[in-house]
């Protein structure tokens, strides 16, 4: 077995719409096994777009809820488009599977489809439950033959040229594809949107905004909203960047709604639909994480914590805290002494 990469350390529990809330089931959720399979001259804004949202994820979660291992073809180091030099921790024909093959070639994507490359994919797909192209790497699923019958996206730059050398595949102009057993997406910040989707079908939406916003991703001016020509993921996406803002000092949900140029009904029925909760309760989540992780990273007081959080007084922020997360900021702080 290869050695896994993204442990976070101490399993403690996990956001409120996760799989398992650990401190009503004491279970753990799984922890999902990523293989990233590098070619020469990668993109390392892909990279980073597809690992660091797993990491922060499973920083976020307090759980390692993602495991991966970088991967080549053969065992020798990796370069990326910009020299950065990736030694892979080894085969893609040595690695048992798991969960998602990530294919990541970007930069002479031809010349990479050797026949060692495509029997490898082709074994891959028995082990892997899922397998993403990324970049170019539809390119090189659909040399393998994994394409078939599929719908996949590209690089829009090689759309009309991969949609011509490969027929027999479904080519969208979509910005990604995150259903099926064959992912793929067209470039970086697509990744990005990739791997959110992912994290949401995984863990909930509560934990795909809270990635979103450490990375702030999508985060728009409130004067740029045009709620109508907007699904209810980037309303809520919207808002939760106004909530994020005045965790200290909340605003009104009725003022939020305004700032988008929503009403309140609607603001909470794209919450609803998107996320399955109300605002209210979605702000009051965002407003703990924010306290869980001062409590935790900081020395500050709990008086002084709960100012920040927006609380009149620290028991208040004590009993919203043990309701959210089955502990007092005092247990958590005894925990990590």
């Amino acid at each position: 077995m290869l050695p896994p990469k993204g442990n976070f350390g101490s399993p403690v529990f996990i956001l409120r719409d996760t799989a398992v809330i650990m401190h009503k089931s004491n279970l753990a959720p799984k922890t999902r096994q990523v293989g990233v399979l590098l070619f020469p001259d990668f993109s390392n804004h892909a990279l980073a777009n597809a690992v660091e949202p797993l990491r922060a994820a499973n920083f976020l979660a307090r759980q390692t809820l993602y495991e991966w291992q970088f991967l080549g073809i053969t065992k020798e180091v990796v370069n990326s488009s910009s020299a950065l030099p990736v030694t892979p921790d080894g085969t893609l024909s040595q690695h048992p599977g798991g969960d998602l093959l990530i294919v990541m070639p970007s930069y002479g994507f031809q010349d990479q489809g050797s026949p060692q490359t495509l029997r490898a994919l082709r074994a891959a797909k028995s082990r892997f439950d899922q397998i993403a192209g990324l970049d170019m790497g539809s390119w090189l699923l659909a040399q393998a033959g994994l394409l078939d019958g599929q719908r996949a996206t590209i690089h829009w730059d090689e759309f009309v040229q991969f949609s011509e050398r490969f027929p027999e595949v479904d080519v969208t102009e979509d910005r990604y594809i995150a259903t099926g057993s064959i992912l793929s997406c067209g470039g970086a910040s697509t990744t990005m949107e990739l791997m959110l989707d992912l994290i949401g079908q995984h863990h909930g939406t509560m934990l795909r905004l809270e990635v979103a916003a450490l990375f702030m991703h999508g985060e728009r001016d409130p004067t740029e909203i045009v709620p109508l020509r907007m699904g209810d993921n980037q309303v809520v996406q919207a808002a939760v960047a106004i909530m994020r803002r005045t965790t200290e000092a909340p605003l009104p949900l009725d003022a939020i709604a305004k700032r988008l140029g929503l009403g309140l009904r609607a603001m909470e029925k794209h919450f609803l639909s998107a996320t399955g909760q109300n605002p209210r309760s979605v702000y009051l989540s965002l407003r703990l994480g924010v306290a869980r992780r001062m409590v935790e990273q900081t020395r500050l007081s709990v008086t002084e914590i709960a100012t920040r959080c927006g609380y009149e007084d620290p028991s208040a922020l004590t009993r919203a805290f043990k309701r959210e997360f089955g502990m007092t900021p005092r247990d958590i702080r005894k925990g990590l002494a």
